[in-house]
């Protein structure tokens, strides 16, 4: 095209300054993060004497002495792991430690001149900034993806079927291994940890908070597991009658029955019963399940909490001290 024709001049494409700091922004991103992102290679046997199974998705250094990030379900349960790193060098990496309530595990790389990448502050995410994806979907390495926030705080259940909040909602397109790729900002930080999509939904893709990533990171470091409280109880979610409602002026127009409680349990020992509903935990409503779990986090191990229930036409207060929840795996 001559130097001199109208589209070089941008007079046919007025925004064409607008696209290339677009390119720029997003080319700046990748070449910060993508040397930390990898390729995983995941062995399992089915059974005890059954064939080994092959499966892979992705994951992404975060420290240089080769702490990994990536999903569970990708790594959870592995009998062996291989990482092919950004460089193509091969290494082997083994689990410090998988939490499939929150659909995480760390991997330790068994390698040296690492790069790593950081995490980002999932705080200060808005919707409609960009957000890039790399992983190797399909197993074509390296591969990269751009869109945007599309949403912030969502909520989706990990395979144990507990509630994972503070998803991120995202239109980058992910496919079959890109799990456990990073989701990243602009200035190349890690604001999310990809994790699945909904299908046959086109753009709807979800991303674990860099807030929570960090969070179960530096407990899998530390201790090799992320402790959660435990009360031994089933419950439902169940409206109230309106008259309950009113009767005991509470703020939520629904609360958790307890369908079974566990001898022996901190909760039978408190004095729960099957039957009531937890209206209260600390002073916090309980409209539903979801919030009697986020109550149970682990400054909530061996601590008195104090539980307000309905029971039949009481309303009562227990003391429970729950115990560190037993690891699902």
């Amino acid at each position: 095209m001559p130097l001199d024709h109208p589209a070089a001049s941008g007079e046919f494409f007025p925004d064409a300054a607008l696209h290339d700091a677009y390119s720029a922004s997003v080319t700046a991103a990748v070449a910060r993060v993508a040397p930390a992102v990898a390729h995983v290679g995941v062995r399992r046997r089915r059974g005890v004497r059954g064939p080994r199974a092959e499966g892979a998705g992705s994951g992404f250094l975060i420290t240089p002495d080769g702490y990994l990030l990536t999903n569970s379900h990708v790594a959870g349960g592995a009998e062996g792991i291989d990482v092919v790193l950004a460089d193509g060098r091969h290494a082997s990496a083994e689990i410090v430690g998988d939490d499939p309530d929150s659909d995480l595990a760390l991997l330790k790389v068994a390698a040296s001149e690492l790069s790593w990448c950081r995490l980002g502050d999932s705080a200060r995410v808005a919707v409609g900034q960009i957000a890039i994806a790399i992983g190797s979907p399909y197993g074509f390495q390296h591969t990269v993806t751009a869109g945007i926030v599309s949403a912030l705080g969502r909520s989706m259940r990990a395979q144990t079927g507990r509630l994972l909040d503070n998803v991120l909602q995202t239109d980058a397109a992910l496919n079959p291994g890109n799990s456990g790729g990073p989701l990243v900002d602009a200035r190349g930080e890690v604001i999310g940890v990809n994790t699945a999509v909904i299908l046959p939904a086109q753009g709807i893709c979800f991303a674990i908070a860099s807030s929570t990533a960090e969070r179960v990171a530096v407990a899998l470091i530390r201790e090799g597991r992320v402790r959660r409280a435990w009360l031994g109880i089933g419950g439902e979610t169940m409206p109230l009658p309106r008259r309950y409602v009113r009767h005991f002026d509470l703020v939520r127009e629904t609360g958790v029955r307890v369908q079974s409680a566990e001898a022996k349990s901190p909760a039978t020992v408190a004095g729960i019963e099957r039957g009531d509903v937890i209206v209260e935990v600390d002073g916090i409503a309980i409209a539903n399940v979801d919030d009697l779990q986020r109550s149970l986090g682990a400054d909530a191990i061996g601590r008195e909490l104090s539980v307000v229930v309905l029971r039949r036409d009481r309303k009562i207060t227990l003391g429970v001290i729950p115990v560190e929840r037993a690891s699902v795996r």
